[in-house]
């Protein structure tokens, strides 16, 4: 024993000396923080290697908060963004993607920003079924379920059909205030985010009656797939706007071969038939000569299922879908021809579809185009009179890692190796499907990354640690953004089931507390 204690000691003392000696750094921090090659930055920023250039810029934003006095307006109009997928690793990246590390996506120069934590009531790491209960309807919920309380567990068809269970979105809180309402997205229109906004199901997965009467068998009678809610459901029904892909959910194939109904209906021919202004519109072309002062009510489906990545549409010289900047410019014409405001949901949907599926190059410019649809509602509106505000429903277990120079590739490697002597991308992911691409299973090797033939294509996949059939979603809180009438409430850390009753309040809508109150 006393063996043993002289030589912990020892060691103890050899540390102790390593850390105190001038110039010698502790082997666990040269590890973690190595000394690479110097490398010059390969995008040059006049000034930033002074100390007057950093101090001006503090200087410039301290000034900019003392300067901006609170909004404390009834919103006429509240909009609400959502970055599927979108966590603050994706942000980090796509301002690289953008152009450089220090520029702001068009919502990160919003004046006031908050954290929402998303966790669902029933796991750590939620879906854009229960997250969209939750940032829209104000209620956290059960995983895969969409617009019911807590009391319906995912498939539960009994507890689904009592409507006590319901929960209703903010966009239904604005109608009957007396505004209208839409919804855009990338995705489906019966998909996850946007079915938060009019749908009340046990399972996301219940898009048409096919898969909706295989799930509850008997107990499916009288209930309503998710897009059967969106053309006669009680919120659905009153929608203004509706763009978005899914065309598959609302055909028999009688009317539409690709259609998945089993119930001979044709959901659009039954929409246009509702009303003389009701407008269906099925391309880019025909979305954008929609007359707004003409139109009743508008839907728009562009796509079999989902449409298609912004880097595909400009792939494809036969491309007729819109893009998601597009769908909201046209959305916000007509939404702003109703007096009484509007409450306006857009869903970049496809940051997450390519996550699952390990495409960072795709999410990144997904991201982007989020970006300009953002951007594009702030020139058309007013910020004195309408609350925007951009989130996300989850992150992903997407990374970004170091230490390659400023103004590099952030699709490409690191400069600094692996101990296999292999270089390493810059990013990655935990888990997905691209492990076995990256890794060979027979020699128990890791492949380098910069030989594979994908490199440099848009829909090139980039590293996971775990084996899985699609990369899941991740659990840390994701950013808010917040602009106009009482943007100030989105500060600090809170539940993500507040961001609809403060736009709410900001709108003077819902049954909850309000500005008008005040």
């Amino acid at each position: 024993m006393s063996t043993l204690k002289f030589w912990i000691g020892l060691s103890l003392v050899a540390l102790a000396w390593s850390a105190a000696v001038p110039g010698k750094a502790p082997v666990d921090e040269e590890r973690m923080h190595p000394h690479l090659p110097s490398s010059p930055r390969l995008r040059m920023i006049s000034g930033e290697e002074t100390s007057e250039y950093w101090l001006s810029a503090s200087k410039k934003l301290i000034r900019e908060k003392l300067n901006f006095v609170r909004n404390t307006n009834k919103a006429k109009n509240i909009i609400l963004f959502l970055g599927d997928g979108m966590g603050l690793a994706t942000l980090a990246a796509a301002r690289s993607y953008i152009g450089g590390e220090e520029l702001k996506l068009s919502f990160e120069e919003f004046p006031f920003t908050g954290l929402s934590k998303t966790y669902s009531v029933d796991k750590i790491v939620p879906d854009s079924a229960c997250t969209s209960t939750s940032y829209l309807c104000g209620v956290k919920a059960n995983y895969g379920t969409i617009g019911v309380n807590a009391h319906v567990k995912r498939g539960d068809c009994l507890a689904m059909a009592n409507e006590t269970n319901h929960v209703f979105s903010l966009g239904k809180w604005a109608m009957d205030a007396g505004k209208a309402a839409g919804l855009v997205t990338t995705t489906r229109v019966t998909h996850a985010s946007p079915s938060g906004v009019y749908a009340h199901v046990a399972d996301r997965e219940w898009e048409n009656n096919a898969v909706l009467e295989e799930a509850c068998g008997e107990q499916a009678e009288g209930l309503q797939d998710i897009a059967v809610q969106l053309i006669h459901g009680e919120v659905g029904s009153k929608l203004k706007v509706m763009l978005g892909g899914g065309k598959r959910s609302f055909y028999s194939p009688e009317h539409y071969d690709k259609g998945r109904r089993t119930d001979g209906r044709n959901l659009v021919e039954e929409f246009e038939a509702l009303a003389e202004g009701n407008t269906f519109v099925k391309t880019q072309k025909k979305l954008l000569s929609v007359n707004a002062t003409e139109t009743g009510r508008l839907l728009g489906l562009f796509s079999k299922s989902h449409m298609h990545y912004h880097l595909e549409q400009l792939d494809d010289p036969d491309n007729n879908e819109p893009t998601l900047e597009e769908m909201t410019e046209k959305a916000i014409e007509v939404l702003q021809t109703e007096e009484q405001g509007y409450f306006l949901f857009v869903e970049g949907g496809k940051i997450d579809i390519s996550h699952h599926d390990t495409m960072a190059r795709i999410a990144l410019d997904e991201t982007a185009e989020l970006s300009k649809a953002v951007r594009k509602a702030r020139e058309m509106t007013n910020p004195e009179d309408t609350l925007i505000v951009v989130t996300s429903d989850h992150s992903h277990t997407f990374s970004v890692a170091g230490y390659q120079p400023r103004g590099s590739d952030i699709f490409g490697p690191s400069k600094k190796m692996g101990k296999d002597g292999r270089p390493y991308l810059t990013l990655s992911y935990a888990n997905g499907k691209s492990f076995e691409d990256f890794y060979d299973t027979e020699t128990h090797e890791r492949k380098d990354p910069t030989t594979l033939s994908t490199i440099g294509n848009f829909d090139q996949l980039f590293p996971a640690m775990v084996p899985l059939e699609s990369e899941t979603h991740g659990g840390e809180d994701v950013g808010v953004f917040a602009s106009g009438p009482w943007a100030h409430l989105f500060t600090g850390v809170y539940e993500q089931n507040t961001i609809p009753h403060i736009m709410a309040f900001a709108a003077c809508v819902g049954d909850g507390l309000t500005a008008c109150d005040q």
